[in-house]
């Protein structure tokens, strides 16, 4: 409590130390008695304030993390508070700055997070609610849509097939697609794995009034009406959703299986991943589901399927970090393919990508940070945002799963490598 003459500004900072959540919604309460003037004044930059009693909210920080309270005298009159940090009190005796532990509302969408060092978890939580409606929260078991995390997944049933000798990664379109256009002659599945295959975006090419979602058929259907490339294949880099698309329908092509029937039996149920599933709606059940958000006028709205969401290749699975935990460590052995395959997956056949300091192998980002290997993909799709980065030489992975939609969430995932470095 500080009790001097005076006007005081409040000035709450609030630090999120552990860096979990670009956006979220923290709470501080200010009371106590006025004496004299009750004009309490407050200087809290975008901070919700309605009087001395009433709840702040703001959105910032997204756990349980710190803040700071500054009081600065302002004026002449007698003012006395409390800054009430739920559960824990600081009472502010003089002009200054305080600390304390901050309590955050855990009613919006939120995130689950693993820090895996040496094949243990050393952190796993979960954050905020998984579905709002039912107020049910996010947890480590909890599955979200893995958006382009999908694609190491794809990738891996591709390298099942070609250690197996069903192909080889320079077979070209057409052996697969024999009604591909003349321009898929020299597109090689190497091309499809690393985006080098120069195909057109098939999202610029959805039918006008197209209302059903489509499906990895329809993404072939669209590229079999294009006329080329745009470029020569194995020339430049462009990120390709078209391609790995492509790519599960080879798979099912080639073992005679579902794309979802072949990850099942092929990596998921081997691994234990038994929540993990390629979502078909009306045919797959994730169970521990998270329903994807978006930020809107009116609040958090559902944002969870798109008419891309169904085209499973390039980011149809579902999927929790206690799941991931288990792919993470069958990635240090030779459970799906050979030492030397796995070497091949996490090699830069293209030197360049649309991240600098990043080329691409097959279904990962691959570079260095602070010179050690680093294995990394990013998700970002309606209602989902999610990331992966692996540093096989320091056993250190981070994951980190979010139901929000545009959440940058690779500040947060950097804080936490820095943390656990």
């Amino acid at each position: 409590t500080y009790t001097n003459p005076g006007n005081y500004t409040v000035t709450v900072t609030v630090k999120d130390t552990a860096g979990l959540f670009s956006t979220a919604t923290a709470q501080v309460v200010v009371s106590g008695n006025l004496v004299g003037n009750p004009g309490f004044e407050t200087d809290l930059s975008g901070w919700n304030s309605g009087g001395s009693t009433t709840p702040l909210t703001r959105v910032s920080g997204g756990h349980t993390g710190s803040w700071a309270a500054k009081l600065t005298n302002t004026g002449s009159s007698a003012t006395s508070c409390t800054l009430n940090d739920s559960p824990n009190w600081v009472k502010a005796s003089s002009a200054g700055t305080y600390t304390g532990t901050m309590w955050v509302r855990a009613d919006a969408p939120g995130a689950a997070v693993m820090v895996i060092r040496n094949g243990k978890p050393i952190l796993a939580k979960g954050y905020g609610l998984a579905d709002l409606e039912k107020k049910i929260p996010c947890t480590t078991d909890t599955n979200f849509r893995l958006a382009s995390l999908t694609k190491q997944f794809t990738a891996m049933a591709v390298l099942i097939l070609v250690e197996q000798g069903r192909f080889s990664l320079e077979d070209r379109l057409p052996k697969f697609f024999p009604e591909f256009p003349q321009y898929g002659k020299t597109i090689t599945i190497r091309h499809l794995l690393t985006h080098r295959s120069g195909l057109l975006d098939y999202e610029d090419h959805i039918p006008q009034g197209t209302t059903i979602p489509l499906s990895d058929r329809d993404v072939l259907f669209i590229l079999q009406r294009q006329s080329k490339t745009d470029f020569l294949p194995g020339s430049q880099f462009h990120y390709s959703n078209s391609a790995y698309a492509l790519l599960a329908l080879l798979v099912e092509n080639v073992s005679g299986r579902t794309f979802p029937a072949f990850l099942k039996e092929r990596i998921f149920e081997p691994l234990g991943m038994t929540n993990t599933a390629a979502y078909v709606a009306g045919l797959s059940f994730v169970p521990n589901r998270a329903y994807g958000y978006a930020s809107g006028r009116s609040g958090w709205e559902l944002s969870d399927q798109s008419l891309t969401s169904a085209v499973l290749g390039d980011g149809g699975i579902y999927s929790s970090v206690a799941d991931l935990f288990k792919w993470d460590q069958a990635l240090y052995s030779e459970e799906f393919v050979s030492r030397i395959m796995l070497a091949e997956a996490f090699a830069a056949h293209s030197s360049q990508s649309d991240f600098k300091g990043s080329g691409y192998g097959y279904g990962w980002y691959v570079g260095k940070l602070r010179d050690a290997e680093h294995v990394w993909h990013y998700g970002s799709t309606c209602g989902f945002s999610t990331r992966i980065e692996r540093f096989p030489g320091k056993k250190l992975s981070v994951i980190v799963l979010a139901n929000r939609r545009d959440t940058s969430i690779s500040p947060t995932v950097e804080k936490i490598i820095e943390l656990f470095w």
